[in-house]
């Protein structure tokens, strides 16, 4: 079966191609096109110079880099960002500074990874009542744990 296609196009010359950093990863690397520092508690949009085109009934979620966060405190602000299919703009990614230090961002880092993922798109039905479920309403620490 042949994969389905993810179009992307530079809006800026040194802007680099995401890719996956191994053959069997999930998400492709996402690289910033901006040097900027972010401070302590700061949060800013970073670009990464390119666009893409979502194969039929996908969406791409930008999710944090683990290193980045462990040894950083760097994260991704509303994770996993969601990029629906229609959407034409440039790609950019939300980062928070958690940590205590100032962070730099340079031209070419790996700031995030995205993920292509199906989306269903289910017919909305309003009822007056839902089915039985042995759960129930049972919701924040309703299983017991901490």
């Amino acid at each position: 079966m042949t994969p389905p296609t993810l179009k992307i196009t530079k809006t800026q010359k040194h802007a680099v191609i995401p890719r996956y950093a191994h053959e069997d990863d999930s998400g492709l690397d996402l690289f910033s096109v901006d040097e900027l520092t972010l401070e302590p508690g700061e949060f800013k949009l970073i670009k990464t110079g390119i666009k893409i085109e979502l194969p039929d009934n996908t969406e791409a979620q930008v999710r944090p880099r683990s290193g980045l966060a462990y040894k950083n405190g760097i994260t991704v602000l509303n994770t996993p960002g969601t990029i629906d299919q229609g959407y034409r703009g440039e790609i950019g990614v939300i980062l928070i500074n958690h940590s205590q230090n100032t962070f730099k961002i340079t031209v070419g880092m790996k700031i995030a990874q995205m993920v292509i993922m199906p989306v269903l798109r289910p017919r909305v039905l309003v009822s007056d009542a839902l089915s039985d479920t042995a759960r129930g309403e049972g919701g924040f620490g309703s299983t017991g744990d901490a």
